[in-house]
């Protein structure tokens, strides 16, 4: 059990409560034992006084009766009984005094008091006395403590469908958005969130249904026209017009098939084709998808990173920066430099008109909006970030300079993939 959760808050409380309801029970029971003890000793000293008073006739019969009569004192005369008694008796307390001494004895589970004058005996038996009993303090904290027990209980299982909640948001913030189930029976509050956050989860299901079918829909009907488009191209004579066109639908299926694996992404799959690449291969490939001339853009790369990632959307990203890169400089060229922290994209033009977080929502354009369609850093923050990667921006010196910062977390994972096939092996 964590320690921060409410269950593991909850179960010490009732712990501490526990020990502590047992410890005052204790103190308690000495308490009430030590105030037993006091009115015995007092009930046995007034007793013994005033017998002592009347047998040095200090005061009469009739006064001594009046004192003592609240008292159930009885002498013992049966001279076996009291021989048996004086002789095997514990003595709990003895007082002496100039007048006499009393003497508190414990036999038999009974409480007697001897008293002696000069040369006389007198044996006296408490027949009020009863021995301290715990049962009733034992009762009551017995009966606390089981009430204890039972709020914990009670409580617990009230708080239990939280761990359930907790699962399914948790499988809610993994994307597994079909592994989502209702888990409340009741009618308490706790039950009534978990019922309100399975609906949530349900409409986002249905958005999300309806947002892919809508995507695909389009890219399926968009794929037709190029394929007859690309086929009636390749009828024509060769001429520059017709390389021109033939690039024009194969950029068309390269944005078609990006928007497909954007649309994976985006839909909660996530990255299903982590590998170890070379950050050379990656940069190529994105160079072919960008179809830039090579002397467009200059590379200056660390040819010994190996990145641990998704081959195909890490591409795309790269493509996507080096595209805006070009458009976007004032002079069409653009550098590419990486190393072990970082990759950058670094390209001469006017600083942004706003921050970065505003170009990267969807469909963002700024004012030249006839260079894009406004979903490149969209595009690129959503792969950057399924990576654990963060897209940074500065403009210094006249350079626009964009990033994938944290480079060194992709390296670090592709070193223990390593590690972990060569140990397989």
């Amino acid at each position: 059990m964590i320690r921060s959760s409410i269950f593991y808050s909850i179960t010490f409380i009732f712990f501490l409560s526990t020990v502590s309801i047992f410890l005052a029970f204790l103190w308690l029971m000495e308490y009430d034992k030590q105030n037993y003890t006091k009115e015995l000793n007092t009930k046995y000293s007034i007793v013994a006084r005033a017998t002592l008073f009347h047998l040095n006739n200090f005061i009469t019969q009739d006064e001594l009766n009046a004192q003592v009569k609240d008292y159930k004192m009885t002498e013992v005369d049966e001279p076996d009984e009291r021989e048996n008694i004086l002789k095997n008796a514990i003595v709990i307390e003895e007082i002496q005094t100039k007048i006499g001494s009393s003497s508190i004895l414990l036999y038999d589970k009974h409480h007697y008091l001897k008293i002696t004058h000069q040369d006389n005996t007198l044996l006296l038996k408490d027949e009020d006395y009863q021995p301290y009993r715990y049962d009733v303090i034992r009762i009551i904290f017995a009966s606390v403590f089981l009430i204890l027990l039972a709020t914990y209980i009670f409580t617990i299982r009230k708080l239990k469908p939280l761990r359930k909640l907790k699962i399914e948001i948790d499988k809610f913030a993994k994307g597994d958005l079909e592994e989502v189930t209702c888990n409340s029976t009741g009618s308490d509050e706790i039950s009534e969130v978990s019922a309100a956050f399975y609906n949530a989860v349900t409409q986002i299901k249905t958005l999300n249904q309806s947002r892919q079918l809508f995507l695909r829909n389009i890219m399926h009907e968009l794929k037709t026209p190029i394929t007859k488009g690309r086929i009636t191209v390749e009828m024509l004579d060769s001429t520059k017009y017709k390389n021109r066109l033939i690039g024009v639908f194969e950029k068309l299926e390269t944005l078609i098939n990006e928007f497909a694996s954007i649309e994976r992404l985006t839909s909660g799959i996530g990255l299903t084709n982590v590998k170890n690449y070379r950050l050379v291969d990656i940069i190529d490939e994105a160079m072919d998808l960008a179809m830039v001339e090579p002397n467009s853009v200059a590379l200056n790369i660390d040819s010994t990173i190996t990145l641990k990632v998704d081959f195909k959307l890490f591409a795309i990203a790269i493509k996507n920066m080096i595209d805006n890169g070009i458009k976007y400089s004032t002079e069409h060229y653009m550098k590419v430099v990486a190393d072990k922290k970082s990759i950058r994209f670094i390209s001469l033009g006017a600083p942004l008109e706003h921050p970065l977080k505003y170009y990267i929502e969807p469909f963002v354009q700024g004012n030249n909006s006839t260079k894009s369609l406004g979903l490149g850093l969209y595009i690129v923050d959503n792969i950057v970030k399924a990576h654990h990667l963060q897209l940074a921006y500065c403009h210094q010196n006249g350079y626009n300079i964009f990033s994938f910062e944290n480079i060194e977390r992709l390296i670090e994972n592709s070193v223990q993939l390593q590690n972990n096939t060569s140990i397989k092996e």
